[in-house]
């Protein structure tokens, strides 16, 4: 079964590499939680890793639903009903792997006797709809930004085309996502200014991670998806120069703006309102170049594939499950330099070969169930 997936013609090299590079940036930030603190140059690197690859798991997401959504509205009279089939098709890739893990993380708060607050949240993705995410499951935050991304982004779209009724549907789709673009701007200003103490701290919580203030993330994608249909050959022809122009703005975005001080109030306005639309921006400026890179001959091409293919599993096992159980039942604070290391490696592999095992007996055998409903 693996061995098709792997060697699946249809597959896009370009974004699964996109993928499996967020995973492994995720993962690879997540092993600071192993050591001790540190303000080392490798350290907050590792940092910016786990932050920029949930920011590209965001943008590629929007792409790719982005894509499935364009289609269906400019194809079909567009109803409540495609709107049910693309959330189907999506709640069956996401909520029955959100749903175990989240059962297992509760398992594991009993057993090491933490306390959770507002469970029931969780189980609607609201656990940072509107306000701080709370300390268990921390990594479900961009989950919840998922979730509402895939439901709001159809509803309103076919609560604005029933009221409008657009002849040109194509202007239509555009538009609106520009001013839903706007209102998250708008919504990240307000915040700015109702803001009484800001460090980064406070960011994190009260912007980076909350639904409300996230949703524009996902939106970048989408835009890049509705460029890719309906300009696919300027998309194409200036796949390079947008990826140039990609990278040096994320060199400036993380190592010219990252360095400037952060206490002042204007670097402060930046940091609320332009910082995160422009990462999301820069990223989605790489999809030309990635989109197009359809296959790889070279002896990366599997072991990207695969990793693409459990990132997922990925995601939701490698830290509240396996690294918390692991420090809970290992005294890492007393561990040496070389004992951490190799507690470091049997954690990723652990995290690899318990995700594996997840997608291969239940993640990929629900979602044969999808293909199958199809027919």
């Amino acid at each position: 079964m693996l061995k098709k997936q792997l060697n699946d013609s249809r597959r896009i090299f370009g974004l699964d590499l996109m993928r499996a590079v967020a995973i492994l940036m995720v993962l690879s930030s997540h092993c600071l939680w192993i050591y001790p603190e540190s303000n080392s140059f490798f350290a907050q690197l590792l940092k910016l890793f786990g932050f920029l690859g949930v920011e590209i798991f965001f943008v590629l997401s929007g792409f790719l639903i982005g894509k499935i959504l364009l289609q269906s509205f400019l194809k079909h009279d567009f109803s409540f009903s495609h709107i049910m089939k693309f959330l189907k098709r999506r709640w069956f890739r996401t909520l029955p792997n959100y749903f175990l893990i989240l059962l297992a993380n509760i398992i594991i708060a009993g057993i090491i006797g933490y306390k959770i607050e507002s469970l029931w949240k969780y189980f609607f993705f609201l656990q940072n709809f509107s306000g701080p995410m709370p300390a268990f499951f921390p990594e479900s935050w961009s989950l919840s930004v998922e979730e509402w991304a895939y439901m709001l982004l159809p509803l309103l779209l076919l609560s604005a085309a029933y009221i409008a009724k657009p002849k040109n549907k194509s202007l239509f789709f555009i538009i609106l996502l520009c001013l839903l673009l706007i209102l998250s701007l708008i919504a990240k200003i307000y915040l700015y200014a109702n803001t009484a103490v800001v460090n980064l701290n406070d960011w994190n919580v009260s912007l980076k991670a909350v639904v409300v203030y996230r949703l524009d993330a996902i939106l970048y994608g989408v835009l890049s998806s509705w460029i890719y249909c309906q300009y696919y050959d300027f998309w194409k022809k200036n796949k390079a120069v947008f990826l140039l122009i990609g990278i040096i703005g994320l060199l400036f975005i993380f190592f010219g703006f990252g360095k400037m001080a952060v206490t002042d109030e204007s670097q402060n306005m930046i940091l609320y309102t332009i910082y995160l639309p422009a990462v999301s921006a820069c990223i989605a400026l790489f999809l030309p170049f990635l989109s197009r890179w359809k296959s790889e001959n070279s002896i990366v091409k599997k072991p990207i594939i695969f990793i693409s293919l459990i990132s997922y599993s990925i995601y939701l096992l490698h830290y509240s499950v396996i690294l918390q159980l692991m420090k809970n039942f290992f005294p890492v604070n007393d561990f040496s330099e070389i004992q951490l290391h190799i507690f470091t490696i049997i954690y990723l592999l652990l995290t690899i070969i318990f995700s594996f095992g997840l997608y291969v007996f239940y993640e990929k055998p629900i979602m044969d169930l999808r293909e199958k409903s199809k027919k």
